[in-house]
């Protein structure tokens, strides 16, 4: 991965892995499976800490789980306080994003089932339509592998540009083939995505960011992924070994309920969707 791995973002968050690091000294580390403490799960705030949430005030107590959320707004804390042990699972990203993650870092995280989908948008305050995209237009994108990779693939989809043989999930501006609107490229972090619409043309912004921003995927994108066929189903994930832990096995059923299914649905209206 490129600017979400740097060493500024990882600097920006070391504060809150201190105090994740702090929670998890009383028990919340990978190597404690008492089914008596609660299960600390670090989350993304839209959807995901909300889904979490959902579940412990309506369905964690009649399981038996006890649930410790704690939010954060970047891609990197999650998963270095699950494999340093200072939380116990997260939920916040999807499998590419993940074996990117884990290929570059060195870490053991695994996916112990998918919950929803959030469909990745091209949103704009300049245009209706893509083409209503003017020669030349600035457009911004993740500028972590994944979900960059991601985002060209949305615009060639929707026949914005095209990409080269072989140009896969984790594809880079470097690998348009041809682009008839001469779009310049600006890779920012994803959660930088939202704020930028003021000073481009158009952004493709992750779901959870764009929500958390006040948009709404399903009313608002000019484009929307398509759920069908879908590889980027969000996760929640653990360390290596944790997978039996009772705790998360229970999280992982209550997640995929019918009673959190009718949530998501219900509550985003078709901008977060229900794994299948």
């Amino acid at each position: 991965m490129r600017n979400v791995l740097k060493t500024t973002t990882v600097i920006a968050t070391a504060g809150l892995a201190l105090t994740l690091a702090a929670c998890g000294s009383g028990g919340s580390s990978s190597g404690d499976s008492d089914p008596n403490k609660a299960l600390t799960v670090v989350a993304s705030p839209t959807p995901h800490a909300q889904i979490l949430q959902y579940v412990k005030d309506n369905l964690a107590a009649k399981a038996g789980l006890k649930l410790d959320i704690k939010v954060v707004n970047d891609y990197v804390t999650p998963n270095t306080s699950v494999q340093d042990g200072s939380a116990d699972a997260n939920y916040f990203q999807h499998v590419p994003y993940l074996d990117e993650f884990n290929k570059k870092q060195g870490t053991s995280i695994t996916s112990v089932g998918t919950v929803h989908l959030e469909p990745l948008g091209l949103y704009s305050k300049k245009a209706k339509a893509v083409t209503e995209l003017k020669d030349g237009a600035q457009v911004a994108v993740p500028n972590d592998a994944t979900n960059e990779g991601r985002a060209l693939k949305l615009l060639a989809d929707n026949g914005v540009i095209t990409l080269k043989s072989g140009a896969g999930t984790t594809a880079t501006v470097r690998d348009i083939a041809t682009n008839p609107k001469n779009l310049k490229f600006k890779e920012l972090e994803a959660a930088q995505l939202p704020r930028s619409l003021d000073d481009v043309d158009a952004a493709v912004i992750n779901g959870n960011y764009a929500l958390d921003s006040g948009l709404k995927p399903a009313q608002d994108a000019v484009v929307l992924e398509k759920a069908e066929g879908n590889p980027y189903a969000n996760i929640l994930a653990v360390k290596k070994g944790k997978e039996s832990d009772e705790r998360v096995k229970k999280l992982a059923e209550l997640l995929r309920s019918d009673e959190v299914k009718k949530y998501i649905q219900d509550t985003f209206q078709g901008s977060v969707i229900p794994a299948s």
